[in-house]
């Protein structure tokens, strides 16, 4: 199902084990339908993704999508639904069932919003999470196959103080691992009681444990991922006030610097016409970078230039690719998305 590419079509897909309403779903379907579009904005757009490409739901029904990940081995994707601290996995049948519960913090004991993971990781045939709930990194120590709800704290704190709640992360190919930590995994967000930190940082976590912060004033860090060759960071910001993505030039592991805001959404948010911030990437083998933004997917070439838009009229959280990286999957609202690429 998803290491192929195949003809892409709206389908609903009722899934018992989430819960999903047969009503909800129909009642979105035409609203989706008539909202989603394909927009190419250069001729190099072209090279990314068809126009005519329309959008497949994989799976409805949750409450706010996040961190999807898709595992070649098993041909599977795994995502984050955050205020449930569950992860689901859907398979290649495209049957959903619950992965992990809770995935970080229960939420019978949580005062917040988000007590669940948000971004998921794979490396070295574990599974990373970023446990916002609980102010830490974590990996589960248990096969994929064969999941639990055992965690293992990898880091919590930066020079002895309580992370906020990382958010996003992505390894390089040394095992260095660049993370985000803003406020939102905290009961009452950048004004807690609870927060030690008086910054929201941009992290680089080298192989050898150390913790190094590499941005100290983005107020609202978010998404984050890596150019192919490493040598360039992407970070998004999703501060309603400055609303945009950056750029870092990587040095070595750990040292950045040339930071650059690449391009400015801001005015799109204080017009309140258009629905989200900038939130999760990635980038393919090519360097075209896929971020989750005002109204969808903004595609960007490896000059930050906007090459074409992908417009779900959804919040729309965050995005992973399939090994082949011809389809894109979305975590939007409460839906899971696929969309054909090039």
């Amino acid at each position: 199902m998803f290491s192929k590419s195949i003809s892409i079509f709206i389908v609903f897909i009722i899934l018992s084990s989430c819960k999903i309403k047969k009503e909800a779903v129909a009642g979105s379907n035409s609203e989706l339908a008539a909202n989603f579009s394909i927009e190419i904005l250069t001729e190099e757009g072209n090279l990314v993704i068809d126009k005519h490409s329309s959008i497949e739901i994989l799976a409805s029904g949750f409450t706010w999508t996040e961190g999807p990940l898709y595992i070649e081995k098993g041909d599977y994707l795994l995502f984050s639904d955050i205020p449930n601290s569950k992860v689901f996995k859907i398979d290649a049948q495209g049957k959903a069932r619950v992965y992990l519960h809770p995935s970080g913090s229960d939420v019978k004991n949580y005062t917040g919003k988000e007590a669940g993971s948000n971004a998921l990781m794979y490396y070295k045939d574990e599974l990373i999470l970023m446990q916002q709930g609980e102010r830490r990194i974590a990996r589960m120590k248990a096969p994929m196959n064969a999941p639990k709800e055992h965690y293992e704290m990898i880091i919590d704190r930066y020079e002895g103080k309580r992370l906020n709640s990382p958010n996003d992360g992505v390894f390089d190919a040394q095992g260095n691992l660049y993370f985000t930590d803003p406020p939102y995994g905290l009961p009452d967000g950048i004004n807690d009681i609870t927060k030690e930190l008086d910054f929201q940082g941009v992290y680089c976590l080298l192989a050898s444990g150390k913790l190094i912060v590499l941005d100290k004033e983005l107020k609202y860090p978010n998404g984050i991922t890596l150019a192919p060759d490493e040598k360039t960071l992407y970070v998004a910001a999703s501060d309603p006030e400055k609303a945009a993505w950056y750029s870092y030039a990587i040095v070595q592991p750990g040292i950045v610097t040339d930071k650059k805001m690449f391009y400015d959404v801001t005015a799109l948010d204080r017009d309140k016409k258009h629905k989200g911030l900038p939130d999760g990437m990635k980038t393919n083998k090519e360097g075209y970078l896929f971020a989750t933004g005002p109204d969808g997917v903004w595609i960007f070439n490896p000059d930050g230039v906007v090459i074409a838009r992908i417009h779900t009229g959804l919040l729309t959280a965050n995005c992973a690719l399939s090994t082949d990286e011809s389809q894109l999957f979305l975590t939007a609202d409460d839906y899971i998305l696929k969309v054909a690429l090039k």
